[in-house]
Parts: C-alpha cells; sequence; structure tokens
C-alpha cells in the first residue's frame, strides 16, 4: 500500500472505501467487510446520509479488536448548509456523533457553494447564500478553529477549482492539505493536479470507475461509459486483472489517493488488490492518449437551478 505523508508525518492510505450511493442497510457491512481485507482508509459524507451505519460498524470493529482508532484514516465532508460560522461546528458535531468518533482524521468542504441552514438541496435561487453573504474564507476560517481544537487533524476541500483554492490561500492561517475531485481517465485534470501538488495540496480521486451507479437524476443519455472503454480490457488483460483494478491502479501511479465504493465483498477485496498492479509506462502513456473528455458529476444540480447565484466558473477550470 502506498501512502501519503502530510507535514505532521501522518499518514493516509492511498487507496480507500468510498461510502457514496452506499445505501443504509448494506453500507454496514460494507465497512465491516473492508476493514476485515485491510482496509484502513475510509471515505464519508454528511450528505451520503448513511454516517450513523458506517458509525456502527466503525464501533463494532473498534469494541471486537478488528483495529484500533488511531490504525483507520477516517474523512468526511461539511455540507453546504452549513457554511456559516456559527454552522461549521454544528455540522461536524453532528458528524462526530453520528461516526462515534472524538474527532476526523480528515474534514473537507463539501463543494465551494452555499445553503441555508434548513436547505439539503435548493430548488430556488432564495435557498442560496452567495459569496457576499458567506465568503468562502469565513467556512475555512471556522475550519481552522476546529483543528486548533483537536477535533480535525487535517482539513481540505473537494469540488475546489484552482481559483477558490486560490482564494482560500490568500487568507488562510492553515492551506488546505486534501481536495477531493472527480478523477478517471476520461478527467484526468491534469491542470489542476499540477496546481494541487506544486502548493503541496493532496488529491483524491472520487468515482474512479465512472460512478455507473450515480442516481438518475445525476445522469444523461449520451454519457460514456468508463468501464466499457476497450482499452482498459486490453491492459486488464495483460496484467490478469480487472478492468475495475486498472483504473484504480492508474490512480495510485499518478501518486493521487482513490475511493472506489463497492457494497460486495468480493469486489471490496478485488478493489484493494489493486494497490499491488504495476501498470508499465507503455499502459499509462496509452490512458493517456485516450481523446475521451467527460465529467460524470457536473453539478449543474447547483448551477442549473433558477435564481442560482452560482455558475459553473465557480466550480470547474475549462478541461
Amino acid at each position: 500500500m502506498k501512502f501519503i505523508t502530510f507535514e505532521n508525518n501522518d499518514k493516509l492510505p492511498m487507496l480507500g472505501l468510498g461510502t457514496w450511493k452506499s445505501a443504509p442497510g448494506e453500507v454496514y457491512q460494507a465497512v465491516l467487510w473492508a476493514l476485515e481485507a485491510g482496509y484502513r482508509h475510509i471515505d464519508c459524507a454528511a450528505i451520503y446520509q448513511n454516517e450513523k451505519e458506517v458509525g456502527d460498524a466503525l464501533k463494532k470493529a473498534f469494541d471486537d479488536g478488528l483495529v484500533k482508532r488511531e490504525e483507520v484514516f477516517v474523512t468526511s465532508k461539511l455540507w453546504n448548509n452549513a457554511h456559516e460560522k456559527d454552522q461549521v461546528k454544528v455540522g461536524l458535531n453532528k458528524t462526530l456523533q453520528d461516526l462515534q468518533l472524538d474527532y476526523l482524521d480528515l474534514y473537507l468542504i463539501h463543494w465551494p457553494v452555499s445553503l441555508k441552514s434548513h436547505v439539503m438541496f435548493p430548488e430556488k435561487g432564495e435557498d442560496f447564500l452567495d459569496y457576499s453573504q458567506v465568503p468562502l474564507s469565513e467556512t475555512w476560517a471556522a475550519m481552522e478553529s476546529l483543528k486548533a481544537e483537536g477535533k480535525l487533524k487535517h482539513i481540505g476541500v473537494s469540488n475546489f477549482n484552482q481559483g477558490k483554492i486560490e482564494e482560500l490561500l490568500d487568507s488562510c492561517q492553515v492551506k488546505p492539505e486534501m481536495n477531493q475531485i472527480e478523477l478517471h481517465p476520461y478527467l484526468p485534470q491534469i491542470d489542476l493536479v499540477n496546481y494541487c501538488k506544486k502548493n503541496g495540496i493532496h488529491v483524491t480521486a472520487y468515482s474512479p470507475l465512472g460512478s455507473a451507479d450515480r442516481p438518475k437524476a445525476r445522469k444523461k443519455e449520451d454519457d460514456p461509459i468508463l468501464l466499457e472503454h476497450p482499452l482498459f480490457k486490453e491492459i486488464a488483460d495483460k496484467h490478469g486483472v480487472s478492468t475495475a483494478q486498472v483504473l484504480i491502479a492508474w490512480s495510485l501511479h499518478r501518486d493521487i489517493a482513490v475511493i472506489p465504493k463497492s457494497a460486495n465483498k468480493e469486489r471490496i477485496k478485488q478493489n484493494l488488490e489493486a494497490a499491488d498492479i504495476r501498470l508499465d509506462a507503455a499502459d499509462m502513456k496509452a490512458i493517456e492518449g485516450i481523446s475521451v473528455q467527460h465529467r460524470y458529476i457536473d453539478g449543474t444540480f447547483f448551477t442549473e437551478v433558477p435564481g442560482s447565484p452560482f455558475s459553473q466558473s465557480d466550480l470547474w477550470d475549462s478541461v
């Protein structure tokens, strides 16, 4: 297993279990299977609405002696309706309560989009808070305070482009330590990854397999299916592994953490085994040459709401 090493020498296993889209009733067992298989990195978020069940699984694993708390790197994310400075702590405390933890190893601002505290997903312009009402610097300062209190070991962002990261770097006391972004061969995000690394910000890839099980509302009829590209099958056959394992290994070869989701015991194990795959230079070059460009999670559920103060340029750099 490869690790990301933070400035204080804390280590993040670069291959973790994603829990987005793992339904209540299945995520409990998925987390236990993952820990039994050897995972030591679990990625969560308040908006996934399954953190209570993840917390039950973690508690059982700790109580049964399967792992110790300090052996598991747990990430969660602050939802958009808790960006105001007095709400950030409320959001974190709810996550800590649900996960039954005293601290998080990593806490991320989930999106650079703010909503009013009673709104989960926006339906109209009045549901939003714009940057004049809640600057990103305000939310970040609250994150820094919680880190200083010891409730967070590390803090970072998710779905932040270069401009939004630059805003934080201009005013922060503690720079973001992670940017979690959609990342796979159809969306390699080379410029953003290079920018993050140049600024000492680590990167985690979400939806590394193309997120084919994302909700119908997040799909378009012409979305290409990442796992069906013939090149990945060709490389998988060459190495005697699965297509999914090739896609996971691709991120690891770029020194990027990766969090594939599964609730299937065998696939959870297979995904972890991707850490041992050695893609060669020819494999990486061939994947680099893929001409398909596609973003599966495009953020239009925020930017196309009537009256939204946010645009695509608030979310993404040009690909």
